[in-house]
């Protein structure tokens, strides 16, 4: 047991020798608040964040830097400085933080959202434009967004058969959104009338929900590398609720590879065709990806979909 202690005592040294390394070696940087060992900076964020940024950017100036404990952060409050971040600067800062839920829902940092800036990404961004959001692709689903609108002008209908009635609106349009998207993706539906299984609309719900729960989750490790060795409940719920989304989505392409003889006007029925002629760019990790973006998309316009029963 005394050895086990001397080697978490080196090991948590070394950590910090190789953080406080880490901000010895950045030079030129912007003007930055007073830091504590360890965590930086991380006292000063407060509720409401963007008011304590505020607060502290009237001090120190409209670029600041801040340091989440082993993490930089660059604070940028001024509209000239932000349009040279998204013009002339667009690539150095393109890419996103690596942190534990990018790891494990994100297949290692390799989605489109995800992905560090090189060839992987050009080449997400190469097949969204032009296999799954282009103009013509969009067309062939047309069928399916009349359908939807149709369902719900009839549902409309019958609620007010016998007179004024009350609806709910948000609720209704979001759902058959994610209808749409889903159709669009696999070709199936999970909300409403005519759901062919029921329990795996429930359980696909469900996890969406639980994924999109843990991303604004704040997980210490991700600042402060020394707190990923000790066990922690959050990390053990990320790495189950992947195996399950990994399982579902995976699901959905053995099943349309197994019903091949069937034409599907889907995402992934698509995306198959392709991975058939050129495998190493189409292969299951990346369309389970981008179908997985597809079904996140619709939470960011239509958050009430967190809601699900």
């Amino acid at each position: 047991m005394q050895i086990y202690s001397l080697l978490y005592l080196f090991l948590s040294l070394i950590s910090l020798l190789f953080a406080f390394n880490l901000r010895t070696r950045r030079t030129n940087l912007p003007p930055s608040p007073p830091s504590l060992p360890i965590i930086g900076h991380l006292h000063y964020l407060k509720i409401p964040h963007h008011q304590t940024l505020h607060k502290l950017s009237a001090q120190y100036g409209p670029v600041i830097s801040l340091w989440l404990g082993s993490r930089l952060v660059v604070v940028v409050s001024s509209l000239p400085a932000v349009e040279e971040c998204f013009t002339k600067n667009d690539i150095v800062l393109a890419n996103r933080p690596r942190l534990l839920v990018g790891k494990h829902i994100s297949y290692n940092y390799t989605t489109m959202v995800s992905s560090p800036y090189g060839d992987h990404w050009r080449n997400l961004r190469r097949i969204g434009a032009i296999e799954i959001f282009s103009a013509s692709r969009l067309n062939k689903f047309a069928g399916s967004r009349k359908d939807e609108v149709e369902r719900l002008l009839k549902k409309l209908s019958r609620n007010s058969m016998y007179g004024f009635s009350k609806v709910e609106m948000q609720s209704a349009i979001s759902e058959r959104t994610f209808n749409i998207s889903m159709r669009m993706a696999a070709g199936k539906r999970y909300f409403g009338e005519e759901v062919r299984d029921l329990e795996e609309a429930r359980q696909s719900r469900e996890l969406i929900k639980q994924i999109v729960s843990m991303g604004g989750v704040s997980y210490p490790g991700d600042f402060i590398p020394m707190m990923n060795w000790i066990p922690n409940g959050f990390k053990r719920k990320v790495w189950r609720v992947a195996k399950r989304m990994d399982a579902f989505l995976q699901g959905l392409i053995d099943e349309h590879r197994s019903n091949k003889e069937e034409e599907r006007n889907t995402v992934i029925g698509h995306l198959l065709s392709l991975q058939e002629m050129e495998p190493e760019y189409y292969g299951d990790e990346i369309i389970k990806g981008i179908v997985l973006l597809i079904l996140l998309v619709n939470l960011e316009f239509f958050p009430s979909l967190l809601d699900w029963k």
